[in-house]
């Protein structure tokens, strides 16, 4: 029988793809969750969910089936909703759950910090409740690599020590890692965090380096570039990404053994990089030359929040998986202007 899986998040970037590799995974039935909030463009996220067979006109209520996929189906819902998110889990029996749903992003969390309490730490314990009484096999969730924070020593190993975070987004983010090791400890709930580093590719959010640039780009407006360029970033392809989270599924964590603690918890985190870190400019290049366009650059000091240097050791998740990162960068940057190419409609002819 099919498994099935609680997939949120799903008309966001990574869940998006997640979903879509699901879809032709006969192991599994997803249940695709989201609450299609306006931090950016619902444009888009309405674009991905009707990529994915959702008829979207309607508005999305109750649960409906994807036209394409059979094993598909969503539900629009706020994780923040308690009486929701518990019913869901009654009701659906889930074997899985893949967390992806959050509100993103670094420096918005310095203009509206309630949102990223509401999302990543009210909507987090809905899940971890809702996996308590409805117990499931696997709880996969996303950590960030905003974690590692004010770290200088790199590649930033998962033995690391997380307390000196930089912005609200990444305490969530750490939070969440608290929470579910404190689940997991007292009531078994196997979870695994997945610490993402600089995902981009196709479909990928507006706010980020990736599509912003390239927009600007286009338009020829000046791209802000903190910290006079003097960033390097993990940049991660989200094919690559998306390997690592389907090979994660089904290896349910062992209970950890920890030197200097007694905890019970069944609950291991993971990197999920690159393992190469690109210098910003270096990227920026690589996307002129792809597009075919210099870009105007409005140099700017380094923005509150912000870090100098992501960088992934990816050790463990080597260790336990076959995860290898596949993508160069320019494969990558090439495959997203393709697609912004195709989506946006841009002809440089």
């Amino acid at each position: 029988m099919m498994a099935k899986v609680l997939l949120t998040g799903s008309a966001g970037f990574i869940g998006y793809h997640v979903a879509k590799t699901l879809a032709q995974d006969s192991r599994y039935e997803v249940l695709c969750l989201d609450n299609i909030n306006d931090y950016y463009d619902v444009g888009l996220k309405y674009a991905r969910l009707e990529d994915l067979g959702f008829e979207t006109g309607g508005g999305c209520k109750g649960i409906i089936s994807s036209r394409t996929c059979p094993r598909l189906r969503f539900i629009r819902l706020d994780l923040a909703d308690r009486e929701g998110v518990s019913r869901l889990f009654k009701d659906e029996s889930f074997e899985y759950v893949i967390h992806l749903a959050a509100q993103a992003g670094v420096r918005y969390s310095l203009e509206n910090p309630y949102a990223y309490i509401d999302s990543n730490i009210y909507g987090f314990l809905n899940i971890l409740e809702g996996c308590r009484h409805n117990p499931v096999r696997h709880l996969l969730y996303a950590s960030s690599s905003s974690v590692y924070g004010l770290n200088s020593e790199v590649p930033f190993s998962e033995d690391h020590n997380v307390d000196c975070p930089a912005s609200l987004y990444a305490c969530t983010k750490k939070a969440d890692e608290l929470m579910a090791h404190s689940y997991s400890h007292l009531f078994g709930i196997p979870c695994t965090g997945l610490r993402f580093f600089t995902v981009y590719g196709p479909w990928g959010r507006p706010d980020m380096a990736c599509f912003l640039f390239t927009r600007k780009i286009y338009s020829n407006e000046p791209i802000d570039i903190y910290n006079h360029g003097d960033m390097r970033r993990d940049f991660t392809y989200i094919s690559d990404v998306v390997s690592a989270i389907v090979s994660l599924l089904p290896i349910v964590p062992e209970p950890m053994s920890k030197e200097g603690t007694n905890s019970k918890a069944r609950c291991c985190i993971y990197n999920i990089g690159n393992n190469s870190p690109v210098a910003l400019m270096e990227f920026i290049e690589t996307l002129e030359s792809l597009i075919g366009i210099t870009s105007r650059k409005n140099l700017m000091p380094m923005q509150p929040g912000d870090v100098l240097a992501t960088y992934a050791d990816i050790t463990n998740i080597q260790r336990h998986t076959s995860f290898h990162p596949q993508t160069p960068l320019r494969e990558g940057l090439k495959a997203f202007v393709d697609w912004y190419k195709a989506t946006y409609r841009i002809d440089q002819g």
